[in-house]
C-alpha cells in the first residue's frame, strides 16, 4: 500500500503543478481580455484596430485551458461541486468508501467516454491540420489534443484518490493525515 500511496504523491505533485500554472493562466487570460476589451474601445477612437481574432482566440484557448487542466487540480483538492444531502454527515470511513466507489464507478468511465468519442474529431483535427474558419484565427488541433490530455491527468488524478481513499477506509491513513501528508 505504501507504494502505491508514493505514486499517488507523485500524481498529487505533478497535478499540483499543473494547477499552480492555471493560476497564471487565469491571469493572462483577464489581461487578454482586457486588452480585447481596450482595444476594440479605442481602436474605435483612433480609427486603427487594435485588436484581432487570434487574440479573442487566445482568450477562448486559455479559458480552454484553465478549464481542462485545473480539473485534475480540483478533484486534488476535493472541490469538484457534489450533492451532498447524505455524504456530509457520514463519518470519514464511509465518505472514503463512496469516494473510492464512485472513481471506479463514474469518473473513470465518463473521462474514457469523452477519451473515446473526442479521439476520432481530434485525430481528425490534426490530419487536415484544422484553423479556425474566423480571418487571421489561431489553429484548433492542438487545443482540442488537450481534451486527451486532460482527462488522462483526470484519470490518474482518480486512481490517486481511490488509493488515498482506500486507504483511509483500511484505516492505513487517516484522513487529516491525507491532507497534511500527500498535498503539497
Amino acid at each position: 500500500m505504501q507504494k502505491l500511496l508514493n505514486i499517488a504523491k507523485i500524481i498529487d505533485t505533478i497535478n499540483e503543478w499543473i494547477g499552480r500554472l492555471t493560476y497564471w493562466l487565469v491571469l493572462l487570460m483577464v489581461f487578454v481580455g482586457v486588452w480585447n476589451v481596450i482595444g476594440r474601445y479605442l481602436g474605435r477612437l483612433i480609427g486603427q484596430n487594435l485588436t484581432s481574432n487570434a487574440l479573442i482566440e487566445v482568450q477562448w484557448y486559455l479559458f480552454d485551458l484553465v478549464f481542462l487542466l485545473g480539473a485534475a487540480y480540483t478533484l486534488k483538492h476535493d472541490e469538484h461541486v457534489r450533492v451532498d444531502l447524505f455524504y456530509k454527515d457520514w463519518p470519514p470511513k464511509r465518505k472514503a468508501l463512496a469516494n473510492f466507489i464512485g472513481v471506479f464507478i463514474f469518473l473513470i468511465p465518463f473521462c474514457l467516454m469523452i477519451i473515446y468519442y473526442s479521439w476520432g474529431n481530434i485525430i481528425n483535427s490534426w490530419k487536415i491540420l484544422e484553423m479556425s474558419s474566423d480571418p487571421g484565427g489561431l489553429p484548433r488541433y492542438p487545443i482540442k489534443s488537450m481534451i486527451i490530455v486532460s482527462y488522462i491527468l483526470l484519470i490518474f488524478q482518480g486512481l490517486a484518490e481511490a488509493v488515498k481513499n482506500w486507504a483511509i477506509f483500511t484505516d492505513r491513513l487517516s484522513p487529516q493525515e491525507e491532507h497534511h501528508d500527500l498535498n503539497l
